[in-house]
């Protein structure tokens, strides 16, 4: 058992490390509090996420500043139609001794790295996107018949356009499910897109303070652990996953008529993990009802298939699942 006066210390370094993370990211993003917030809960809570929106949105940026605040060693892919998978992961090169004698060298591609930046993934053919799978699930590389572990902590954050602008390839459904959260990207309002321009043009470019490295990562993701998670918020997160299957007891009508395949086991682990740095990040060792429910849509909505009913409405599936959600009561029934 931990000593609750340590864990709740614990707990509050961690609010005034998170906050700090926070407030050198809003030095240079403006506006986007939502995707911001996810994005450093997925990095805390070891995951990996998906930004989708127009091209000027700031989703590069937002994942270099990142870099920035963090010290971690950084690499950036663009992501295009001919890149390949030995591209990424690297490739058995022949050298040539001292000796004259030749021998194959593993060459480590870009994908060797902390912080990956996959930008505009959805650009580049399935065959490239089956590359990521093995990292960011497992967090290693396998080539040429050897397996190479990645230094930790590994997070990925990829861009992608959206799926009608012209040149783009859907991800497939077995590594959409990779990703912890899939955040989509608004566009700036008036009063944010003034700052943005006083900022990036008129201004001499904000200094981004170091605020962790590595260690600190993995030092914060070893707190998680011990948030405790009572009996009931497990189950409410389990129902809440249920709710988007057509063929569970917890679904409402629009999942029955509109859905075709619900969300993974993976999405019941996302919403645990997601609310725990939630808890954390308030100050909290416990995971309440609504830390389960915050990140809903993000963890959800890309996990969630429509069939040909629901693709033919042109429903929106985040929509959907806070629809499910908001059905689902915190206490189950007897």
């Amino acid at each position: 058992m931990s000593d609750p006066t340590q864990l709740q210390a614990e707990a509050q370094q961690f609010r005034t490390d998170f906050q700090r993370l926070r407030e050198a990211v809003g030095t240079v993003i403006v506006g986007q509090q939502r995707v911001v917030e996810g994005v450093l809960t997925a990095i805390v809570a070891g995951g990996n996420v998906l930004l989708e929106g127009v091209p000027g949105l700031g989703k590069t940026e937002l994942v270099k500043t990142l870099a920035r605040a963090l010290t971690l060693d950084f690499r950036r892919i663009q992501f295009t139609p001919d890149l390949m998978p030995a591209d990424i992961v690297g490739t058995n090169v022949m050298t040539a001794g001292p000796d004259g004698r030749y021998n194959f060298e593993f060459r480590r591609g870009p994908i060797f790295t902390q912080l990956l930046l996959a930008d505009e993934i959805n650009r580049a053919t399935p065959k490239t996107h089956s590359a990521l799978l093995e990292t960011m699930q497992e967090g290693s590389v396998t080539a040429a018949g050897s397996t190479h572990i990645l230094q930790q902590p590994f997070f990925v954050l990829a861009t992608q356009n959206p799926l009608e602008q012209e040149g783009t390839y859907p991800l497939p459904e077995a590594q959409l499910d990779r990703f912890m959260f899939k955040l989509n990207v608004p566009f700036l309002n008036r009063a944010e897109l003034n700052e943005m321009v006083r900022r990036t043009t008129l201004g001499g470019g904000a200094e981004v303070p170091k605020i962790m490295d590595g260690e600190r990562i993995l030092a914060l993701r070893a707190i998680l652990e011990k948030v405790v998670v009572a009996d009931p918020v497990r189950d409410y997160a389990v129902r809440l996953v249920l709710a988007t299957h057509p063929d569970a007891v917890e679904a409402g009508d629009n999942v029955k008529r509109f859905v075709k395949w619900g969300a993974s086991p993976r999405a019941v682990q996302a919403l645990i993990r997601a609310a725990r740095v939630r808890a954390l990040a308030e100050g909290r060792v416990h995971v309440a009802f609504e830390d389960v429910r915050h990140f809903v849509p993000e963890v959800l909505g890309h996990r969630v298939l429509l069939n040909y009913d629901g693709l033919a409405e042109n429903l929106s599936v985040p929509a959907l699942v806070i629809e499910a959600g908001k059905a689902v009561p915190e206490e189950a029934a007897a």
